[in-house]
Parts: C-alpha cells; structure tokens; sequence
C-alpha cells in the first residue's frame, strides 16, 4: 500500500510542530510504516493547497506590491511530485491539531473545516490523528472546532508507548529526505504533567499519565537526525524540561555527539520547578551546553492571585519573579549571535475563571517590578484561552469570563505591549547591537522579514527586498512593539 501523511501542522502546550519546526507526530508515524516496510511519502498542508488552486504560483518574490503567500510557502515537492502522491495514495494520514493557537510568520497550520473540503476529492482510506484527537482551534477564545468528521474511515488516537517510539524515532528521522528545507527539530522527553490536577484549560494531564523517555533513547534519536544533516534541536515537547530527572547527562551527551550542532534549545519550564532546581544545576548546564537565544517559557498565565488559585494554575506570582531571577543570574550574558544565552519567556492567558480588572492590574504590575529590577525576559506571549471537550475550564466556566471581559482584551494587551514589552526590548537589543546569522522568511512590499533560528526569536525587518532562506548579519536601527527594524551589515 502507498501512505502518505498529510502534515497540516500542529501546536500543543507541549509540542510545536508548525514551520520552520517539524514536530514529533510525522517522525514517528513516518518511522513506524518505513519498518513494517510500507511505502511512505510525506506531504505538508501547504502542498495540498497548492494541489487544489491548479498550481498557481506565488508571485510575491517578482512583484515588490506583494505580501508572501505563506498558503503556500512551505512546500516540499514539485508540481509533478504532489500530484503524483496524490494521486497514488492508498492511505491518508492526517496529523492535525492546535491547541495553542498564535501567531506564525511563516506558516498556517491547516483546520479541519479547511482540510475536509481539500482531502474529499481524494480516492484513499482517510485517517485522521494527532492533537486533533482531542480538539483543535486556531483561534484564541472560542471553543474546539466542531465538524463532522464521517469522511475519515478512522480516528486514531496518536499515543505509542515510549517502548514503540524508541526505534520509530531514530528510523522516522529519514523523513528528512523528503523536506528541502531548514526545520529546527522539536525532541520529545516527557508526556503528561507533574501536577495531580492540571491548570483549568490544559490538555496534557488529560492526555497523558506522566512519563520519562530514557536518556538512551532520546540521545540515539538526536545522533540519527544529526546523521540525515539536522542542525537545529529544540527539547520542546515536554510539559516542563527542568522535570526531566537526567537533564544535565543529556545535554552533556547530545552535545558531545552532535558537535557541530547550531541550535540547541528547550521550551517550557515550570518556575517551581526553576526554584527546587538544587544549586541551580540543571539552569547551569542549560546556560553552558545550549546556544544562544534559549528561552525558558513560563506558563505563568496570570500574576493575581485569584486567578492562580481559580484555575489551580503552575506558581504565584512571588514564584515566577524568583524563578525569573534566578533565569537572569545565570542566562544573561550575551552570546555571540548577539542574543542572551538564557532568558525567560512568559505566557499569559486571558479569559480564565476569576479573571477581573484587578487581574490586569496584577499583570502590569509584576511585569513592572521585573522591569524596575533591571531583568531581562526575552517575550511576553498573550492569549485568550481556547475551550477543549475534557478541561475544567469547559466544566466549570466555559466562556464566561471570555464573554465577559473581551471589550477589554485589546486594550489590556496593547498596555503590556506598549509599557512592558517596547522597553524591555530597547533594553535587549540597544540601537546599533549586531544580530548574526538573521534568516530572511518572508516579503511584506518592500521589507523583509526574518529571524535567528530558534525557540521564540525576534522577528527582524529590514526595509529592502532580500533574497529569502539566506542569512545576515544585521544591525538594530529600530525597535517596534514586538519586532525590531535593523539594516545588513
């Protein structure tokens, strides 16, 4: 039988796998079919759409007026090649699921209402898994997608044992044969979450019962993508990275194995967890043995107090500010892409139980007092929950506080833009600083953007038309709300 797996991009609390990063759900299915010796191939959401417009070119990179069409930007085959697949494909699988919804500069992870109408033409066995399984929503504030689902033969749950991923991880690295193109590698090293009782909106505790990878494993998967020519790591796919009982051994090994690696990052940490790390080890051997412009994401979600409690979520407030102090003490140096080593990120959430004026106020003035001790967090990411079938948010709440408080999103959020995030990023990165190695992604008229290759970076525009996927040296001119102007030296 032919499979092909259909890539429409996903985005968990724990795990991302929307371009330029390649998640762990097409790896491991990838891996599985190649060692039961089926024939597998390997095609994103934005190939299908390409398929399905007729293969109309994106014109953006000739017409200076234009906006890059990220529809259509991460392809992986030739016109000849989709429809080829397409066409011969016994089994569909498709791997789709946001959770997390946000902003991507260079990407649009599919939706069931968009992939149902593209996939109806297609004459195979449908199967639909990943985060999808339990709910998706690409918008912040509403409730998981609802669609009739009848068009998939089956719906598969995506969880395999960590017995099974062990030897699909390191064969599903051969996926990379199929994508021509640079993807940061999202490594998975734990599933569930420490926590009894998870926060109000989360998944993962409903997902998962808290299990480790072994630190064998994880380190023979990096040597097999490092062997097919990948560069770029991020342990990301964990509910907090600092839990991993043998972090310090396994970054020590993954970099001694794969020494010319160019990135190597993690994503989300626990504050608690940052506070009982015991002499600070684990934050040491993050700072020494990562690369520069690593960010701890702190699932702080809200500063009041009420909130914290409403919604049983990951620390106080007092917590996350030590947490953040102790990220700074260590991470802050500037490395030589000229970016800190380490910093920390914050998530915030709006539309939780409990959630008043004075959580806004609560909000601004923690963040001011991390601004009045002269630290350093590298991003403030702002969301409005979205309401999974499971969570106790949906159980208990809803959308009422969503309902209740939207009037007052925007101008919450541009408060924080406009009195946090504009001058701790004038603090970061001063006028004239030097950023190395900036990979131009898209075209918006006649500037370009891009980004350093990492977890969270800076989105850079410099006002010319560059030629996009390469990289440059560039200095800040200029600092907007989130991003930075700079011009190529």
């Amino acid at each position: 039988m032919a499979y092909t797996i259909l890539d429409c991009y996903t985005d968990e609390p724990a795990g991302l796998g929307v371009p330029p990063y390649l998640g762990t759900y097409p790896r491991y299915i990838f891996g599985k079919l190649l060692l039961e010796d089926e024939k597998v191939n390997y095609i994103t959401i934005d190939d299908l759409r390409y398929y399905n417009s007729g293969f109309k070119k994106d014109e953006s990179a000739k017409k200076k007026s234009l906006k890059t069409n990220i529809r259509i930007y991460n392809l992986t085959k030739t016109d000849e090649e989709i429809k080829k697949i397409i066409q011969n494909t016994s089994v569909l699988i498709v791997i789709l699921g946001v959770h997390t919804p946000g902003k991507y500069l260079s990407a649009i992870p599919g939706t069931l209402h968009e992939v149902l109408p593209l996939i109806e033409r297609i004459n195979c066995k449908k199967v639909l898994t990943g985060p999808a399984v339990y709910g998706t929503q690409l918008e912040g504030g509403k409730f998981f997608e609802r669609a009739d689902l009848s068009a998939f033969d089956k719906i598969e749950n995506p969880d395999l044992s960590y017995g099974e991923i062990k030897e699909y991880a390191v064969k599903g690295a051969e996926i990379l044969n199929l994508i021509n193109d640079l993807r940061v590698i999202e490594i998975e090293t734990s599933r569930g979450c420490q926590r009894k009782k998870g926060c109000s909106f989360c998944l993962e505790p409903i997902k998962h019962k808290l299990e480790f990878r072994e630190k064998k494993d994880i380190v023979d998967e990096a040597n097999s993508l490092y062997s097919m020519g990948a560069r770029h790591f991020r342990l990301g796919k964990q509910s907090c990275i600092y839990s991993y009982p043998e972090l310090v051994e396994l970054l020590r090994e993954i970099r001694a194995s794969c020494k010319e690696l160019k990135v190597l990052h993690i994503d989300n940490a626990n504050p608690i967890n940052v506070l009982n790390d015991q002499n600070n080890e684990k934050t040491k051997a993050i700072v020494r043995y990562s690369t520069e412009g690593n960010i701890a994401a702190f699932g702080i979600e809200s500063f009041d107090k009420a909130v914290y409690e409403e919604n049983n979520l990951n620390c106080t407030a007092e917590q996350a500010i030590e947490a953040v102090r102790i990220i700074n003490k260590y991470g802050a140096k500037r490395g030589e892409n000229g970016m800190p080593i380490f910093l920390p990120g914050i998530n915030l959430i709006f539309g939780l139980k409990a959630e008043t004026k004075k959580t806004h106020e609560e909000n601004i003035k923690w963040l001011k007092k991390i601004l009045e001790e002269s630290l350093l967090i590298r991003r403030i990411n702002i969301r409005q929950a979205s309401i999974f079938e499971g969570t106790e948010l949906l159980s208990s709440a809803g959308n009422k506080f969503i309902r209740k408080n939207k009037r007052y999103y925007w101008k919450w959020r541009n408060e924080i833009r406009q009195s946090i995030d504009y001058e701790m990023l004038k603090r970061l990165l001063p006028v004239g600083s030097i950023l190395k190695d900036v990979r131009m992604e898209i075209y918006e008229g006649s500037t370009t953007f891009g980004r350093q290759v990492g977890t969270y970076p800076l989105i850079i525009g410099v006002k010319e038309r560059l030629e996009l996927k390469k990289f440059y040296n560039v200095e800040i001119a200029s600092h907007m709300l989130r991003s930075a102007t700079a011009k190529v030296i």
